[in-house]
């Protein structure tokens, strides 16, 4: 037997042992990930925060970055439906702002088209692109959204 093919076989059992390690470790990097399931549990969860403790103190702790409403990568936001921005769980300096014209990464209007369909429909799912908070890259995120009075309340799972 050559020199290589000696090498060769030394290593397959390194190999073996890393492709096993890298089987078992994708379902755990999974679950880093927010599911549909519970972007809807939370959705649900946080219209009921509004009607039982009134908008202003659901909305205060919705977004406190790292609060009981943030889980990895999951969080609320709530806008009126003119665009501005009531809540959201991981960047506070967006409250107050109207971000109607807001476009993603493919120029996408993500915030008037979420508006739109918040008129429309009572709940929703709307696919767009967005900043990770986790990872911190830009990836497809897909958000659930259920209309409350005049506001939309959303949290979206990447994809």
């Amino acid at each position: 037997m050559s020199q290589t093919l000696k090498r060769a076989c030394a290593r397959l059992p390194l190999l073996a042992a890393f492709a096993a390690g890298a089987l078992l470790a994708a379902p755990a990097m999974a679950a880093a990930n927010a599911t549909k399931d519970e972007a809807v549990s939370m959705v649900k969860r946080g219209v009921a925060a509004v009607k039982a403790m009134g908008a202003d103190k659901a909305y205060a702790e919705f977004s406190t970055p790292g609060g009981k409403w943030v889980d990895r990568d999951l969080y609320l936001i709530v806008f009126r439906l003119d665009g501005t921005s009531l809540a959201h769980g991981t960047n506070p300096k967006q409250i107050g702002l109207n971000l109607i014209d807001r476009k993603d990464i493919d120029g996408k209007e993500f915030i008037r088209e979420r508006m739109d369909l918040a008129r429309a429909k009572p709940s929703f799912w709307q696919d767009y692109k967005f900043l990770n908070p986790v990872s911190k890259k830009i990836e497809a995120k897909t958000s659930y959204c259920e209309r409350l009075d005049d506001t939309v309340v959303c949290a979206g799972v990447y994809k």
